[in-house]
């Protein structure tokens, strides 16, 4: 495994002008593993230079369509065939279960199969105008797509952005996480290998404040992606404003579930034990808070302890259910949030330690009962394993419920009722809404948020026109006298 890596830069690596590196731990066990060359403004103004050339080139949208979609077929191909090596660096870096990084490796290159399909599909249209006019439209790029990508899923949450950019002819500069880079380089390789055009890919590590204030401010920039908190995302839209720069934000969530008195409690118990934990609960989309039927929330309050008793803590290497949190930092975030909900009157179910086995940013799976709509742990983010439960007597007061947060990115029902399951999935304020499982969907399921959980879509084909502009050309046709 290799123990340092630097930047990669109009398709080649490059050592940062500044000389400064960050180091990279194992959140299991808190010890540096490697390190990357941290970026300076001179990288910044390189990979944005490389990537206005390879626009200005057309690089990517002089290719026909169906070339363009076989080159994302071969990065496709590349990542696969890299899946173990990708999975090992990304364990390591995030703390992730070995298995959720195989799969996110997956998923990551069935973004670029499912857009290399709209490689030739990206139509314009016809526009009838008469009086000897022909009026159509165009679909064209944006030009340099500045993305700045979370460390929870850093090659999942990039590879989508990266596919929808490339298919629409966009050239990308990706800032990693400095908490979880080292996995995104090894993208960076398959792109290489699969014979992308230079600057059509550059990725920068460094630094959010420093590093990724700079790409969002950067002059020459025609599109931004972001991911992360509400209160970053402000800042890079501030940044983004004065320019009037397009941007797609995803700004987390608070996500809700519903369990009405019908619900089967069978798939509710299935639910518990992957969608409010996943990742350690460090998912913006995760089921954190479960508003449940009064008549239910007894059952519901057994099966989340015997769940969570159930569960192992442990390294991801292991394939244990709740592996570490990020950092050091993350952990004591959420036990803060915990020590404050128990301050506010809400009762411990299970939890609510850090785990200190091995040195590692372990925390132990949580879940509170008793909470209500004004709590911290209700209306917060809190990014870890913990679960907030709330409860319920009329349906109408469990939508009030789940939508009285800021947060509008996901949400689940749970019910045998397909009447009110329709009618709570209208009700609903979310980008996404799940009946009776959750995070169902694929690359082609379109994900964003409502209200401050952010605007734009990533994944599926109403992605497309956040990466586009829509040209418009109208031709007078004059027929001379013969």
């Amino acid at each position: 495994m290799k123990n340092h890596w630097k930047n990669f830069i109009a398709g080649s690596w490059s050592d940062s002008t500044s000389g400064d590196q960050i180091e990279i731990d194992d959140p299991a066990t808190g010890l540096v593993f490697a390190s990357c060359d941290a970026a300076s403004s001179q990288d910044v103004d390189r990979a944005v230079a490389a990537a206005r050339r390879c626009v200005s080139q057309r690089c990517l949208t002089g290719m026909a369509p169906a070339e363009r979609g076989n080159l994302m077929r071969r990065i496709a191909q590349e990542i696969r065939a890299a899946k173990f090596e990708i999975a090992e660096y990304l364990c390591l870096e995030t703390g992730k279960k070995l298995s959720e990084c195989n799969g996110e490796v997956l998923g990551s290159a069935s973004y670029f199969d499912y857009f290399a399909g709209l490689s030739d599909k990206l139509e314009g249209r016809y526009i009838p105008v008469g009086g000897g006019v022909i009026d159509y439209t165009m679909l064209v790029p944006y030009g340099v797509s500045a993305q700045i990508v979370p460390w929870n899923y850093p090659i999942g949450i990039a590879c989508r952005s990266l596919a929808a950019a490339m298919v629409t002819g966009n050239a990308s500069v990706v800032k990693s996480p400095e908490l979880a880079p080292l996995a995104l380089y090894l993208i960076a390789e398959a792109f290489e290998r699969a014979g992308a055009p230079e600057g059509s890919l550059s990725v920068l590590c460094g630094e959010g404040a420093k590093t990724g204030a700079m790409l969002a401010q950067h002059l020459d920039i025609d599109h931004l992606v972001f991911t992360g908190s509400r209160v970053t995302g402000g800042k890079v839209l501030h940044a983004l404003a004065d320019r009037a720069v397009p941007a797609i934000m995803e700004l987390g969530g608070k996500s809700p579930g519903i369990v009405l008195a019908d619900a089967d409690m069978d798939v509710v118990r299935k639910t518990l034990s992957t969608a409010p934990f996943k990742n350690s609960g460090q998912n913006c989309a995760a089921m954190t808070r479960l508003i449940v039927h009064r008549s239910r929330l007894e059952q519901v309050v057994d099966q989340v302890r015997d769940v969570l008793s159930n569960f192992k803590v442990g390294p991801g290497k292991d394939e244990c259910d709740i592996t570490p949190l990020i950092s050091e930092q993350q952990r004591q975030r959420v036990a803060a949030y915990c020590e404050g909900a128990g301050k506010e009157g809400a009762k411990l179910i299970f939890g609510g330690r850090t785990d200190d086995q091995g040195g590692g940013y372990f925390f132990q799976p949580t879940a509170f009962y008793g909470v209500t709509s004004e709590m911290q742990i209700n209306q917060e983010e809190v990014f870890g394993p913990v679960l907030a439960l709330l409860s319920f007597d009329e349906p109408e007061e469990a939508v009030v419920i789940a939508n009285g947060t800021e947060y509008g990115l996901a949400a689940g029902v749970f019910t045998k009722d397909f009447n009110m399951a329709h009618w709570m999935t209208d009700q609903l304020e979310a980008g996404a809404v799940f009946v009776n499982d959750w995070g169902i969907g694929g690359a082609g399921a379109p994900s964003g948020g409502m209200k401050r959980s952010g605007y734009g879509r990533e994944r599926g084909q109403d992605a497309i026109m956040d990466y586009v502009q829509v040209k418009n050309i109208g031709m007078r046709i004059n027929r001379s006298a013969s």
